[in-house]
């Protein structure tokens, strides 16, 4: 019966721990990388970025900009104007206030070409490539 028991035991330490290990592999692999986005009147200060694939939180700070801002993410070519086509994971958690600094959920992107903008704000529709 002891021995069953250590042999249980001695199981689960040995799949915990492949678990922990792959787990830990796939983090280093997939690390999230966080891109810092300001908005002054009217403009993004960061006229265009270029990426290379992977997962990105985005973070907008407010530089007396307008009273809110915000983030909004399409795929080049797709009407900004409908939020059909926004990339709902990139908006920022709430609204950005004056001086503050607020950040979006992690989004992956694939290679290819995104347009982002603040609709609240009015900029032009930046570039954004993921080579």
């Amino acid at each position: 019966m002891k021995t069953m028991k250590n042999l249980i035991v001695g199981l689960f330490l040995a799949a915990f721990t492949l678990t922990a290990t792959a787990q830990d592999k796939m983090m280093k692999n997939d690390a999230v990388k966080t891109v810092s986005f300001e908005q002054t009147k009217g403009e993004f200060t960061q006229k265009a970025l270029t990426l290379s694939e992977g997962t990105y939180v985005f973070s907008v700070t407010n530089n007396n900009a307008a009273p809110e801002v915000g983030l909004v993410l399409i795929e080049d070519g797709k009407d900004g104007s409908k939020p059909e086509n926004h990339i709902k994971d990139a908006y920022v958690s709430q609204m950005v206030k004056h001086g503050k600094t607020e950040s979006s959920k992690a989004v992956t992107l694939k290679k290819g070409m995104y347009k982002y903008f603040c609709p609240f704000n009015k900029t032009p529709q930046y570039t954004l490539v993921v080579k």
